[in-house]
């Protein structure tokens, strides 16, 4: 049985564990600043990969410092709203491109680091998504992607009651922000990472019933 001394001494012990992890979990501006200093000499520029991508915009600012916790209601709602604005649709009505193309665009994970060559990057879909079900790796940060266009009943994405999805599906690629303020997943055409063309690839990969994500 332990003394009153040792339970004072393990009571100072707890106290002084919490009063840290109270530190830890809300660090002030000190650390903040001391953080972003850190950062900003551990990078160098080098090829395309330049100091530029550590810069956040203003709504990857606000949801880097609500630390996983929702934002209020009306700072979502403007956020998305405000994202969902800045999509650019396609300019000629075409939103399906050639899903052969769209399934290489998806496991391709190539692009934008310093050794890569300038030019076409991939889609690294499969880091976050299913694809198909003959895959044997895939990330699971994301859902699944398999008989994406099957399970909403797209089976002509050129018909009218399809148009929806369709839509849907092209903003959640150019700028997932547009639905999901805090969306972890990259901003493909909004962020210049994805062309349109290869947009439309990435859409016919996931509602051409032909493609093997809807088998």
């Amino acid at each position: 049985m332990m003394n009153k001394w040792t339970l004072v001494a393990v009571g100072a012990a707890l106290a002084t564990l919490a009063g840290c992890a109270a530190v830890v979990a809300t660090p002030d501006a000190d650390h903040e600043r001391a953080a972003q200093q850190i950062i900003r000499t551990s990078f160098q520029a080098r090829g395309q990969a330049q100091l530029d991508r550590l810069q956040q915009d203003d709504v990857n600012r606000e949801c880097s410092q609500a630390q996983g916790a929702a934002l209020p209601d009306d700072r979502r709602a403007a956020i998305e709203a405000a994202n969902l604005k800045a999509i650019r649709w396609p300019a000629d009505g075409r939103f399906l491109g050639n899903w052969r193309e769209g399934e290489k665009l998806a496991q391709s994970g190539r692009g934008m680091t310093w050794t890569d060559a300038t030019g076409a990057n991939g889609g690294n879909c499969y880091n976050c998504h299913q694809i198909s079900k003959t895959e044997i790796s895939f990330g699971t940060i994301g859902p699944s992607l398999y008989n994406y266009g099957k399970l909403r009943g797209v089976g002509d994405p050129a018909s009218p009651t399809a148009k929806p999805i369709v839509e849907y599906t092209w903003g959640k690629i150019w700028n997932a922000k547009a639905y999901n303020a805090c969306s972890s997943m990259p901003r493909m055409g909004h962020a210049g990472v994805l062309s349109v063309d290869q947009v439309r690839d990435l859409m016919a990969l996931l509602l051409d019933p032909k493609s093997p994500v809807n088998q």
